[in-house]
C-alpha cells in the first residue's frame, strides 16, 4: 500500500511530500503521529519544499553579483552603517511603499554587497528582483536596439519589484543611455522600487547628464523617494588581503 501511495505522490510531482513520506517510513515517525498530525506534517513539508524551490529560482533569475547575506553585514563604527536603518529595510516594506534606496561610498566599502544582501532578502520574501551592473545594462540595451528586442528588455525590467543598479556613475551617460535610464525610471516611478549604488555622492550625479532637463526628470524621481545610506571607511577588500 505504501509503495502504491509513493508512486501516486511521485506522479503528482509532490516532491517535498514524497521525501517526507519516505523519511517517515524509514524512521517510523508516522507511527508517533495521529492521522491529522501526519497529514499536516506532509503538507508542511511540501509547502516548505515549494517555497524553497521558488526562492532558489528567484535568486537565480536575479543574477546577483554576490551570494550576499544580511547576517554577514558588518556594523563597525567606521562604516557609518546604521543597524536600525538596515533592519527597517530588511522587512522590505519599502518595496510595498514603492520607495528607492541609494547606497553611496568609496570603492570597496561594501556597497554592492549590501545592495545584494537586501536583494536576497527581498527574494526570500517572494519579491521579484533583478541585478545589473549599470554599464553592462546600458551596453545590453544598446545591443537590444540592434536586434529589435529593446522593448522586451525594458518590459522585463519594468515587471521586477526591485531593480538593483550597481556602480552607477562610473562614466558619463551618452544620449542612448540617458534616454534608456529615463524610460526605466519613469516606468518604475511610484510603481516599483530601485536600489542604486554609486561611488559618487548624490550631489555629483547631476554632472553625469549632458541634458539638464533629463537630469532633473531622472533625479527628481529617484532621489526624493529614497532611503540614503552613505558608507565610509577603508576598502574591505584591502582589509581581507
Amino acid at each position: 500500500m505504501n509503495s502504491s501511495t509513493l508512486e501516486k505522490i511521485k506522479a503528482m510531482k509532490f516532491s517535498g511530500m514524497l521525501r517526507a513520506f519516505q523519511a517517515s517510513m524509514e524512521t517510523r515517525q508516522n507511527e508517533k503521529l495521529t492521522a491529522d498530525e501526519f497529514i499536516a506534517y506532509l503538507v508542511d513539508q511540501e509547502w516548505e519544499y515549494r517555497q524553497n524551490k521558488k526562492i532558489s529560482a528567484s535568486l537565480q533569475r536575479a543574477r546577483f553579483r554576490y551570494p550576499a547575506s544580511l547576517e554577514d553585514v558588518k556594523f563597525t563604527p567606521s562604516r557609518n552603517l546604521d543597524k536600525n536603518q538596515l533592519i527597517r529595510l530588511t522587512d522590505c516594506s519599502f518595496l510595498d511603499k514603492k520607495e528607492n534606496v541609494i547606497i553611496t561610498g568609496p570603492t570597496g566599502v561594501g556597497k554592492s554587497y549590501l545592495a545584494s544582501a537586501i536583494g536576497h532578502q527581498a527574494c526570500s520574501l517572494g519579491y521579484k528582483v533583478i541585478y545589473f551592473n549599470t554599464i553592462k545594462l546600458f551596453t545590453k540595451l544598446k545591443m537590444s536596439k540592434a536586434d529589435a528586442t529593446y522593448q522586451k528588455e525594458i518590459r522585463k525590467i519594468e515587471r521586477q519589484d526591485l531593480l538593483i543598479l550597481d556602480d552607477f556613475g562610473l562614466q558619463p551617460l551618452d544620449n542612448m543611455s540617458r534616454l534608456a535610464l529615463l524610460e526605466i525610471i519613469e516606468d518604475r516611478h511610484g510603481k516599483k522600487s530601485t536600489i542604486i549604488t554609486s561611488q559618487l555622492p548624490v550631489s555629483s550625479w547631476y554632472e553625469l547628464f549632458e541634458e539638464k532637463t533629463i537630469a532633473d526628470a531622472i533625479l527628481d524621481r529617484i532621489v526624493h523617494t529614497s532611503h540614503r545610506i552613505e558608507l565610509k571607511g577603508e576598502s574591505m577588500r584591502k582589509k581581507l588581503n
